[in-house]
């Protein structure tokens, strides 16, 4: 067995002088082109930006939806065998006996707030009450939408994609780079990860498009995480101050208008820009442990006036099916229905009219009611009988809809975002075992993810299922639905109050989210080097801002209901190469495992 000394010499070329001193200007240039491209794509051209990221990313679905889930599930697998296995559960990142760098508090606040604080925010109540009247059990008509019975996979899917699979991709990528940084002195970028497999070739082009992935991935996730955050931000701050100009008030329900969002998102960004320049031992992990006090306020007012029963046997009975289900969620890929598998299944009497049938039979947003109601000619001529024949054909399409649609879109979501959370992981978890990282990263903030989604989202759904709320909070946009909830729940200045500190919890994870993306940023492209200059964080807060506000406008300009559309197409899109990266990642990390505990036993012998 060879137990040569592992390749450890990264080079990443940086400058000596001028204004990328310190920076690969490889790196930084092609990055920024590639960001700048879109940015003047998105301007200049809106509604084309948008009808080409849309196409192109259901494009990419049809074709790598599988792919997505199954590697997601082997990231989550990989993990547990890794903490479970004595001989790499207790290697310890670091010199032997070195303690972490961070107090369990500040670690858990940074990992907590970086990781799912803004998603937790807009997802709290949106995301179990959107599963309740759609998820893969009502799209195959196993369970009715909004239904005490369509409560088990409302939480089943809520638990998919906010529990161990959500951190187990970051924790793929941030153990990986905290691995090869803390044991073997490596430079803490992306390159450094895949060493194992391509040796000395991470010195060139190969590694500087390796790093340039991370970082528009990273650029893209944090996009949309911000998107997603500065509208809920905006709508919380229409419901303090009744400003009608933050919002677009042409719809059912007002939203965050165009100029309200811009507004939002340079508030937002110039704060965190502010932030970045001041570090991650002063303002990110103020901010993080002033987040995670903010959001135990919050979890406690409904645990006081919410559904609190309700919620923990929910979270009791979703917890066991979540496990039960676990493989079959992790592995359980659709792939798109073909026209002439869906025609083969039709009765004779609709098979000529499978053309006419499919686009609504195959719809996953869809219902039977709908379905019928919306044909036209000779099929909705057709009986009771067939059309539901007919209906049952297109289950395949509806479930790789919804799956491509919710599943898939949550897996792009955190693979963009985990080169950002995983290098910053990596960054503050120096000191402690592999086992600990995975149990702390995975474990622990899954369990709290459950319960806060329970705790928050079930006394929205039990309002609901009560009568109490009447639709209110079902019909309230998706940003809205928190501030609609609590107004459901508690009334005059205790609600006036909570509504401000959630506004403030909101603004201080999008502050961090952000912050530490830029830090990330530029770690990656000074080679590792976490003593970076400000103008460069400056630089990236502007290019940050520059993109999430013209695909935001580009959104709207299309005439869209969704202003963030756009960009969560171009998140997609921007993580499937990473994804590949991140695969290549966990075989370069069992390699280096596998190698490293060989090198133990020869040395030992």
């Amino acid at each position: 067995m060879s137990t040569n000394s592992p390749f450890t010499a990264v080079e990443v070329r940086r400058a000596a002088s001028g204004f990328y001193k310190g920076h690969s200007i490889e790196i930084a240039l092609l990055s920024k082109g590639i960001m700048i491209a879109l940015v003047v794509w998105a301007l200049v051209w809106p509604a084309n930006a948008t009808g080409t990221l849309g196409s192109l990313n259901w494009s990419l679905l049809e074709s790598f939806n599988g792919f997505y889930i199954v590697v997601v599930g082997l990231f989550a697998f990989f993990l547990a065998i890794v903490a479970i296995l004595p001989q790499t559960g207790k290697r310890r990142m670091g010199p032997e006996g070195e303690a972490p760098e961070f107090s369990n508090f500040s670690w858990f606040s940074m990992m907590f707030g970086a990781g799912l604080g803004v998603g937790l925010m807009v997802f709290a109540t949106a995301e179990p009450l959107g599963l309740w009247g759609s998820n893969p059990l009502t799209v195959g008509q196993d369970v009715a939408p909004n239904t005490e019975e369509a409560l088990t996979g409302a939480y089943r899917y809520t638990f998919l994609h906010y529990g161990f699979h959500a951190w187990a991709i970051y924790v793929v990528t941030g153990l990986s780079l905290a691995y090869y940084a803390y044991t073997r002195n490596m430079p803490l970028t992306i390159r450094s990860a895949l060493t194992p497999l391509l040796g000395r070739y991470v010195n060139g082009f190969i590694g500087h498009i390796v790093d340039v992935l991370g970082v528009v991935a990273t650029i893209l996730g944090v996009s949309v995480t911000i998107g997603f955050g500065v509208s809920q931000f905006i709508d919380g701050v229409y419901a303090i101050t009744g400003a009608d100009w933050l919002m677009d008030m042409t719809g059912d329900v007002p939203k965050p208008g165009t100029v309200g969002l811009i507004a939002g998102l340079v508030t937002i960004m110039g704060l965190s820009i502010l932030s970045a320049v001041s570090g991650v031992g002063r303002g990110v992990k103020y901010l993080s442990n002033l987040n995670l006090v903010l959001s135990l306020i919050l979890l406690l007012t409904f645990v006081v006036f919410g559904s609190f029963i309700f919620a923990m046997t929910t979270y009791a009975t979703a917890f066991v099916d979540y496990i039960l289900q676990f493989v079959s969620l992790s592995f359980g890929a659709y792939g798109p229905q073909s026209a002439d598998t869906f025609a083969a299944a039709l009765p004779e009497a609709a098979k000529p009219l499978a053309s006419d049938l499919m686009g609504g039979a195959t719809n996953a947003w869809g219902s039977f009611g709908g379905f019928k109601s919306g044909l036209e000619g000779a099929a909705a001529e057709l009986d009771e009988t067939t059309l539901a024949a007919v209906y049952d054909a297109g289950e395949q399409g509806r479930q790789f809809g919804w799956q491509a649609g919710w599943t898939t879109f949550y897996w792009a979501w955190w693979i963009a975002f985990s080169p950002f959370v995983g290098l910053f992981l990596a960054r503050i978890s120096k000191g402690r075992t592999v086992r600990e990282f995975i149990l702390g990263c995975v474990f622990a903030p899954a369990m709290v993810c459950f319960a806060w989604m329970t705790i928050l989202g079930a006394t929205a759904i039990d309002l609901e299922l009560t009568g109490g709320a009447n639709g209110a909070i079902i019909g309230a946009s998706n940003t809205n639905k928190l501030f609609v909830t609590l107004g459901q729940m508690i009334d005059g200045g205790l609600l006036q109050a909570l509504t401000v500190m959630s506004v403030v919890l909101i603004m201080t994870f999008l502050v961090t989210s952000a912050d530490s993306g830029i830090l990330v940023m530029n770690t990656i492209m000074s080679g590792g080097d976490q003593n970076i200059g400000n103008k460069h964080k400056i630089v990236w807060g502007v290019i940050l801002t520059a993109v999430i506000g013209t695909l935001l406008v580009a959104g709207k300009t299309n005439g869209g209901a969704d202003p963030m559309e756009a960009l969560k197409s171009a998140m997609i899109i921007g993580a499937l190469p990473f994804t590949m990266v991140m695969a290549l990642m966990m075989l370069s990390l069992i390699k280096a495992l596998y190698r490293d505990n060989a090198r133990d036993k020869a040395s030992q012998s």
